[in-house]
């Protein structure tokens, strides 16, 4: 059994070793760790300006460029006011 296997149908949170930040409902995933996404956007993070979210759809993350999967807490998330959040790029 995968350690993915209890996150399908949940909605993830995945960065990749560049530093994208992924957000979406994991539909599936395979052996080499690809994983499909769907409700999928992409959170972009500015020190100057808010965080911008492009709408993906369904997207596909290559295993190999994964640094990192979570589970992310829906409730929490809906509750952060994205307007006033400003970071610095992974």
């Amino acid at each position: 059994m995968s350690l993915l296997e209890p996150f399908v149908d949940a909605k993830i949170s995945v960065v990749t070793c560049d530093g994208r930040v992924f957000v979406g409902m994991l539909s599936g995933f395979d052996q080499a760790t690809n994983v499909i996404l769907s409700q999928c956007v992409e959170r972009i993070f500015y020190e100057d300006k808010q965080v911008e979210e492009v709408p993906m759809g369904l997207y596909v993350c290559r295993g190999d460029n994964i640094a990192m999967v979570s589970e992310l807490d829906e409730e929490a998330d809906d509750t952060i006011d994205r307007s006033t959040l400003f970071a610095a790029p992974i």
